[in-house]
C-alpha cells in the first residue's frame, strides 16, 4: 500500500497539490491508482487545496495528529529547518506519510518539493505471517 504525505505552505490551491503528487509519483515511477491514501499533519486539516485534492483523487484523507508525526520523525530522510520550528518534525510531508502508512512504512525516496507542497510516498510493508 503507497501513503502519499502531503505538505504546503498555508492557502495552496489543488492545482498545486495535484502538481506536486503527481510529480512525486512520476519520480517514483507508480500511477495514481497505486495510492491508497493521502496524508498531512492535523494542523492542515482546513487547507482547501488538500482536501480537496484528495477528493478529486477519490482517496481518503487521513489528517495525522502531532504525536504520531513526532513518533514517525526519525524515520525520515531529510530535514527542514522551517518545518522544524513550526511543527517540531523534520519533514511535514514524509512524517505523514510514515505515520499513516504505520511503523512498518519505509519512504519510497525523500520528498519532492515544487513550489509550495511536497510530497513524500511510503510504502506499508505488510505484516509476515
Amino acid at each position: 500500500m503507497i501513503v502519499a504525505g502531503i505538505g504546503s505552505k498555508r492557502g495552496v490551491s489543488v492545482d498545486e497539490v495535484l502538481a506536486a503528487f503527481d510529480a512525486a509519483l512520476a519520480r517514483a515511477a507508480l500511477a495514481r491508482d497505486d495510492v491508497a491514501l493521502i496524508a498531512a499533519p492535523a494542523v492542515k486539516g482546513g487547507e482547501a487545496g488538500i482536501s480537496e485534492a484528495a477528493a478529486r483523487l477519490g482517496l481518503p484523507l487521513v489528517l495525522v495528529p502531532q504525536t504520531q508525526l513526532e513518533a514517525a520523525s526519525n524515520r525520515t530522510k531529510t530535514r527542514s529547518e522551517r518545518v522544524i520550528a513550526l511543527l517540531r518534525v523534520p519533514s511535514a510531508a514524509e512524517t505523514a506519510a510514515l505515520a499513516a502508512g504505520g511503523a512498518r512504512a519505509r519512504l519510497l525516496g525523500p520528498r519532492l518539493a515544487l513550489g509550495p507542497v511536497t510530497c513524500a510516498l511510503a510504502r506499508r510493508e505488510e505484516e509476515e505471517a
